[in-house]
This record gives structure tokens, sequence and C-alpha cells, in this order.
């Protein structure tokens, strides 16, 4: 069964009674009186993250993966939990150290504060992240309006490159696999622009399971469809000089998620203070496509400028 058919079957009517849990369809709780959102998400070895060799890159990769969502949403995440399942093979003191001296970093980096959290023996390694932040107002999923512009901040793909390296899938120079290996441990978040999304976007959600995969949630309750262009989407200038060379195809890259990049729609009457606004902060953003009406379905188009049929769209959790 697929994790959103979970969700809708068992737990979507539980939360009728608190309009806190937006449905259960979006990745945060906010309470407007309080001014309080909270995101939480879970991490498990093999599924999240490749290995645990660098334990100190692995739990900045999942701190970084958790306040995204706050992130997006127009938060600025102000404390998190964290609690961890793992063994003596796992949880070694040396691990331990590097996790410790990462998530300080990651402290300073980005102004977040660890409050509390939890530790189990378990011979399953995971990490649960709860990320808490404040604001008057969020940026709702399924807010989208026809004739929407879509856009993407930053690069797509890299990431993903980073991880068929580390399958052993892809092998380049000494520099260029570090490249890939930092995009897919250390995603670019764009905290200085939480604020600053509120003046233009009216829709936004943050890439984790892939472009396509997450422009389907973000739109997944309104009759609206939407038309995106390969040739549009952002890859770096590294990712497309391999699938220049390697014979390879964009679009296997910049579906598959991990990225942590803001995706989000706003009105064609927006287009010059997001021109602006990235501009002044230095951002990198992108115009990959619009927001239809739902009487048609959505459509990716290629470099070509035809039609194509993609089935897998991002990554889901099957049970």
């Amino acid at each position: 069964m697929h994790e959103f058919e979970i969700i809708k079957k068992y737990f979507s009517k539980l939360s009728l009674n608190n309009k806190n849990s937006l449905k259960l369809n979006d990745d945060v709780f906010f309470d407007k009186s309080k001014k309080l959102v909270i995101s939480v998400d879970t991490y498990i070895h093999k599924s999240h993250f490749f290995d645990f060799k660098d334990p100190g890159l692995v739990i900045k990769k999942i701190l970084r993966s958790s306040i995204s969502d706050l992130i997006c949403k127009g938060v600025k995440p102000k404390y998190y939990f964290i609690s961890g399942s793992g063994n003596k093979k796992t949880f070694t003191k040396l691990n331990l150290s590097k996790i410790s001296q990462s998530l300080k970093q990651e402290q300073k980096k980005f102004g977040i504060y660890i409050s509390g959290g939890d530790t189990v023996f378990s011979n399953k390694l995971s990490f649960t992240i709860i990320s808490v932040g404040f604001s008057s107002n969020i940026i709702f999923r399924n807010k989208a309006k026809l004739d929407d512009d879509i856009y993407v901040t930053g690069n797509l793909g890299d990431s993903y490159m980073g991880l068929e390296i580390l399958k052993k899938k892809f092998s380049f120079k000494k520099d260029l696999n570090k490249y890939f290996l930092n995009k897919y441990y250390l995603p670019e978040l764009h905290i200085n622009l939480t604020k600053k999304l509120f003046n233009f976007t009216n829709t936004s959600i943050d890439i984790s399971d892939g472009l396509f995969a997450d422009l389907d949630k973000l739109i997944n309750k309104q009759k609206l469809s939407y038309k995106v262009y390969i040739s549009n989407i952002p890859i770096s200038i590294n990712l497309k000089k391999i699938i220049l060379l390697n014979k390879l195809k964009k679009m296997n890259f910049v579906s598959k998620g991990d990225d942590y990049q803001i995706l989000f729609t706003a009105s064609k009457k927006k287009s010059r203070i997001i021109k602006r606004t990235f501009k002044s902060l230095g951002i990198k953003i992108s115009k990959i496509g619009n927001i239809s009406s739902g009487t048609q379905k959505s459509q990716i188009i290629d470099e070509k400028g035809n039609k194509i049929a993609y089935k897998n769209k991002g990554y889901f959790h099957n049970f």
C-alpha cells in the first residue's frame, strides 16, 4: 500500500477536529494562534541515507532535510529534537563525537538549537527529527492558481549523482566526485529566503521525493494540472557535461529527489519581484513551467517539444 493511501485510509479522519493538522496534507503542523510550526521526519539507514561511513556528514544531511520542511513554508527553524536508534557498532564513542561536532556546526550555521530527544538500542539504524519554528503564517500546499508560473531554486540532479557515486555506478576525478558527494550530503538551504517567500509565492514545497512527485503533491487536492519543460529545469555545469559526454537522459537525474530546493508557484504578475529578490540574495531561480486547467492531464515536454510519458516520478514508500 502506498504511504499516502495509508494516511488517507487510516489517519486522516482522526485529524478532522484538529484544523492545525492541515488534514495531514502538508509537511507541517501549524497553530496560527500560537504561531507554532512543527515538522517530523524519520530517516532509516539504506532508505534515506546510503551508508554510515561518515556519521558527521550523514547527520548534517538528515538535519538539513528536516528543517527544509519549515524553510519552504516561509518559516525559519528555531529548535529541533533528535531521537536515534543504533547499536554498539553504529553508536561508537567516535561516531557519537562526530555527530555531536556536526550538530554544533549546523546549529551555528542555521541558528537552531537542540532541545531534546531520545536514544534507543536497536540493530536498525535510524534517526527522527522534530523541527520547530514560529510564524504567524505559512505558505500552504494546494494554493496554486490557474496560469501560475512554476519556479524552482538552485540546481537539480547533483544529489542523485552523488548517490550513484556512492553506489559505485559512476566514478570521476577526485574533485568531481567530491563535488557531487557534497551535494548529496550537504543540500543547499536558502534560509535567508524564508520571509521573502510571502511576497510572491502562492504555494510551495521542498523537493525531497523528486520534482514531479512533489509537484503532484503540491496540487493534489486541486482541479489543476501542470506543464513542465525539461529544457528549463536547472542543472549544474558539472552535471550537464557528464550527461552530454555519456549520452545520459537529463530526466533520469532531475526527477530523483534529495535536492531540497524550493518548488513554488506564483502569479505571472510577480515575475519582476521574483527576479529582483533572487538577484539581491544571489540565489539561482528558474521558471520551469506553468499551472494549467485540471481538464487536461499534466504534461512533461522534452527538449524537442514533444510530450513524454514518465511513470517513475520520484521516490515513494510502499508497504
